[in-house]
Order: structure tokens, then C-alpha cells, then sequence
């Protein structure tokens, strides 16, 4: 079994023509959301369903600034804070199964009730640190 991440993108990326989130309607952002819930339902039953969450919109870009207390500013972000909504992770027997599952993944509703096709972000999750030669 292997550990991958899925982190769910929903601004803009093409083919997906759709207006994020926050412009939906409540009917809409909820059938997404009950989409999102059984999908995790069938990867529990299956068990490959590691964890997920859904992330606020606001956030800060932290770092180390010496002594004292870390700078904190509401960005640069690293295109996360307007793209990623959210991440789940599973695991399972192969790279093809994490492919097949984020391709079921990508089509969770939208507006009007159509498949959005957003894109997702799939990343192993490493399980000992990169050996390098020398």
C-alpha cells in the first residue's frame, strides 16, 4: 500500500470553466460537499480512506524572522490561498489506483449540478526521507 495526497484546486485551471466556490449557491456548494462525503464514505468501505479536510479561504505566510516573534503577513502565498480548498489521503495498492480515484474525484459537482473536472494535485507521501548519492 502507498500514501497519496490529493489536494483539491479550484480556481481557473483549464479545462475547468467555472466560478469558485464562493459564488455558488448554498444548493450547489452542499451537493458538492455530500459528493465529497461519500466519496470518502466508499474509500472507508474500501479501505483505502487515510484522512481529509476542508480548508478556510484566510490564512497567513509565516516565517522565521529572528529573535522574537515570527513575521506574519497575509502573503505572498504560494498560489495555495486562493487555489487549494482542500486534501484528502489514501491509501492504496498502486500509482494507477490513486490516478483512478482522483479522476472520480475530479468530477464532483458544481454549478447547476455538472461535474466541475477540477484538478487535483496527487503526491505520493514519503515514508523515509530522499537518499542522495555522492
Amino acid at each position: 500500500m502507498a500514501k497519496y495526497l490529493m489536494l483539491k484546486h479550484y480556481r481557473g485551471a483549464p479545462p475547468m470553466d467555472c466560478v469558485p466556490m464562493d459564488q455558488w449557491t448554498p444548493d450547489e456548494v452542499r451537493a458538492h460537499i455530500q459528493f465529497m462525503r461519500d466519496f470518502a464514505d466508499r474509500l472507508v468501505d474500501s479501505g483505502e480512506f487515510v484522512s481529509e479536510q476542508a480548508l478556510a479561504p484566510e490564512g497567513a505566510w509565516v516565517r522565521y524572522g529572528g529573535e522574537g516573534q515570527p513575521a506574519v503577513t497575509d502573503g505572498p502565498f504560494a498560489e495555495t490561498k486562493d487555489l487549494i480548498a482542500g486534501w484528502m489521503i489514501i491509501d492504496v495498492d498502486s500509482y494507477a489506483r490513486a490516478v483512478e480515484l482522483a479522476g472520480q474525484l475530479s468530477a464532483a459537482p458544481g454549478p447547476g449540478g455538472k461535474p466541475i473536472y477540477e484538478w487535483l494535485e496527487l503526491r505520493p507521501v514519503m515514508t523515509e526521507p530522499p537518499s542522495f548519492a555522492e
